[in-house]
């Protein structure tokens, strides 16, 4: 069976959805054939390799496989990967077409120093030849030539409307029934990563047709918001005995780790009914305490330790 977000890849610039901007920017970058350097930045799941892919499909057309160059960055991040493989295809021409080649380098922020100087000098002597796509989650950790070389698109996570657009098709070509309440889940779990909401919909539609909220919890483990909400009320009302026990059978029944619980904790803060003063006090512990986790102490120590903090503030 085809992975959905393959199958469900927009092809054009007009069934991309959630960066109508950024897309009709590169889409009059396409129609003048003239590319510049592109860097694009944002999150995970926002678009950016598909968007690359299209815009060398529109350019290129039954050719572009020939005159467009994958590479992930995390994989072969050293200079060799950019003074071998890049160099080698970026210095010779386009085939059947008079446009520069592309060359798509994913994750490219996990390069190295020396990578990227080596980047900055290839993209300088071989412009005339090809044109980078470079894409990052975060362009702060590229170097500030290679940032003055390239146009900037900066990404952002998609929106509800888009999310729900794309859902909409799916459960349409797949014959799904999905309501209102598990659209709204899937955007809250997903955090706009669209790549997110197509696997976990895949999941359950391997399961049953009619997907809703407590599927979608049960098949990525993780526990449903009013659980966790339930476990902070307790510790609020100063219940604290109840509310550690509440935690360590969600975490149990789940298999949820320590930073798995400190994120949906951090979530349902807001949702709570207390002060705001109250809330910022919780949000600071629930920071020491995810450092804490981090840094290798006791998860289940330190999330009772947060529910004590909680609990003292009655």
């Amino acid at each position: 069976m085809q992975i959905w977000t393959e199958k469900y890849r927009p092809k054009n610039f007009e069934q991309f959805k959630g960066q109508e901007k950024i897309a009709e920017r590169t889409k009059a970058f396409v129609k003048s054939k003239n590319i510049p350097h592109m860097l694009f930045a944002g999150p995970a799941g926002c678009g950016k390799t598909t968007l690359a892919l299209i815009i060398v499909k529109e350019l290129f057309g039954d050719s572009w496989r020939e005159n467009f160059m994958e590479t992930n960055a995390s994989d072969e991040r050293g200079i060799d990967i950019i003074r071998n493989k890049v160099k080698d295809f970026a210095r010779t021409k386009s085939i059947n077409v008079n446009i520069p080649k592309i060359i798509y380098l994913d994750e490219c922020d996990a390069l190295t120093r020396d990578a990227q100087q080596a980047l900055r000098r290839t993209m300088e002597l071989y412009s005339n030849t090809a044109r980078f796509i470079l894409s990052c989650n975060y362009s702060s950790k590229l170097i500030d030539p290679i940032q003055s070389r390239c146009a900037v698109f900066k990404f952002r996570p998609l929106e509800e409307k888009a999310i729900r657009e794309i859902i909409d098709h799916i459960s349409k070509e797949e014959k799904l029934n999905i309501d209102e309440t598990t659209i709204k889940a899937l955007y809250d779990i997903s955090n706009g990563d669209i790549r997110r909401v197509e696997n976990i919909l895949q999941s359950c539609a391997s399961i049953s047709n009619k997907i809703d909220e407590k599927l979608i919890y049960d098949v990525i483990s993780a526990a449903r918001p009013k659980e966790i909400k339930s476990v902070m009320e307790n510790a609020i009302s100063g219940n604290f005995i109840r509310s550690r026990d509440l935690l360590l059978d969600t975490m149990l029944k789940h298999g949820l780790s320590g930073i798995d619980v400190i994120k949906q904790i951090q979530r349902e803060i807001w949702n709570l009914d207390i002060d705001d003063n109250n809330k910022m006090k919780i949000i600071e512990k629930c920071g020491d305490t995810e450092f804490r986790i981090v840094e290798g102490s006791d998860e289940f120590i330190q999330l009772e330790s947060l529910l004590a903090s909680v609990s003292l503030l009655k």
